[in-house]
């Protein structure tokens, strides 16, 4: 057996539609189905789906830092520091807050939070002739200032 790649990330939310006009308005995905009241289906353009939100009892826990599971998801958006700076300008005009913003040599990356606190990513590529010479790279994480 041989994994190709990640096919989709599936979330769980307390509110459908808020969690949709999220993914669909702020973060500029395409809502490209839903299963009756339980979920919507986004793509990035070149998937069936990437991304899907499970709806789950309004009163659910959020997910603790310290628990096991998913920490994050992380979505390209481009492969240059002024790709991270207009996504962090976007973010910042619809009321997102900014948890982090790093530099890990093979790439660069905004973190955030949805609105049930599944945690996020932005990021950009670096040149990829950074961790094919050093794999140890990707290790990397420092303060980065945009």
């Amino acid at each position: 057996m041989k994994i190709q790649g990640v096919g989709h990330v599936v979330l769980k939310v307390r509110d459908l539609e808020r969690a949709a006009k999220f993914y669909r308005d702020v973060l500029g995905l395409k809502e490209v189905a839903r299963f009756a009241d339980r979920m919507v289906f986004f793509s990035a353009g070149t998937n069936h789906h990437d991304i899907a939100v499970l709806k789950v009892e309004p009163d659910a826990p959020g997910p603790s830092r310290e628990a096991v599971g998913l920490y994050h998801v992380a979505f390209k958006i481009g492969n240059s520091l002024e790709d991270l700076r207009a996504a962090r300008a976007h973010l910042e005009a619809h009321g997102v807050p900014i948890l982090g913003i790093s530099d890990h040599q093979v790439s660069q990356s905004i973190y955030f939070e949805d609105l049930d606190g599944n945690g996020l990513e932005l990021f950009v590529d670096a040149d990829p002739a950074v961790w094919q010479t050093n794999p140890a790279a990707v290790a990397t994480v420092r303060p980065l200032s945009l």
